[in-house]
């Protein structure tokens, strides 16, 4: 699955940003929102609370990202020199989008449908015979989309960013490589949710591939961080950098975790050999 198809359907919705919101309680109106949207069982099926996260900084500007029921991330928007102005400004993005995705044209309808496939036939320079082929990534596209009728791009985005980390990480490939069909593989990956399992398997994925080429982990993870700080500032829907480097980060502390206890073991035993001296 191309990242490219998955990106023109995300939110980013930074122009919108320039509305008044002065005086107005965008915590506890996202809050409320949510909790309203909880009541009326219109929540994702990996139902949880609104979650808000700030980076340890020594000063300002300082950051703060904001995770709703079903994974969507958001960051603040804005240069803020306090902590309670990031979560505040993180707050208003997360708000806005989650209104916007109450609209009908965030439905995913027939004719949604049929401009999101035309939107990827023409960058890739596919044709028109790729959307109705499974084998093909606009076919598998196509496939995903028709079998997401009537869901809201939020609540389809969660189930995505499973196939665009799952591009990333290189276990599509892998997965076409055993020859299982698109459809097959699909089918098994939207029974789930990304969860601690599924990041710590990434994160072995990568544990792997720097044993055959060091150094790639930390390389992934400068550009990981640098397109979630490009993506935050644009206002842009941020889950797939950030758990790209959550992956990359646990996969880190794994490895050193690793070599400090592999260190300790080798010093023990060295105390232990110069016993028997």
């Amino acid at each position: 699955m191309k990242r490219s198809y998955v990106t023109s359907s995300t939110m980013h919705w930074s122009e919108t940003l320039i509305m008044p919101m002065n005086g107005v309680n965008v915590v506890a109106m996202l809050q409320e929102f949510w909790e309203n949207k909880q009541k009326q069982r219109a929540v994702f099926p990996s139902e949880g609370t609104v979650v808000y996260e700030s980076l340890n900084s020594p000063g300002p500007p300082f950051v703060s990202y904001v995770t709703l029921p079903g994974g969507s991330c958001f960051g603040n928007f804005q240069c803020c020199l306090s902590r309670a102005e990031a979560r505040r400004d993180a707050a208003k993005v997360a708000l806005i989008n989650s209104l916007f995705n109450e609209l009908p044209c965030r439905k995913i309808t027939k004719e949604f449908i049929m401009e999101s496939v035309q939107e990827a036939i023409s960058s890739t320079s596919g044709t028109s015979s790729d959307a109705d082929d499974p084998s093909t990534s606009i076919g598998a596209y196509h496939y995903m989309l028709e079998s997401n009728m009537g869901k809201t791009m939020l609540e389809f985005q969660e189930l995505m960013i499973v196939f665009q980390l799952l591009h990333w990480n290189g276990s599509l490939k892998a997965l076409r490589e055993t020859k299982c069909s698109r459809q097959e593989v699909i089918s098994y990956y939207s029974q789930y949710s990304l969860d601690e399992r599924m990041r710590s398997h990434m994160a072995l994925d990568w544990i792997m591939k720097e044993q055959d080429s060091p150094g790639i982990i930390s390389q992934e993870l400068q550009v990981a961080l640098r397109e979630l700080e490009e993506a935050r500032k644009a206002g842009q829907e941020l889950r797939f950098y950030k758990e790209k480097k959550e992956i990359l980060s646990l996969a880190l502390s794994q490895i050193y975790s690793n070599q400090v206890t592999s260190s300790s073991t080798d010093d023990q035993m060295g105390l232990t050999l110069s016993g028997y001296h």
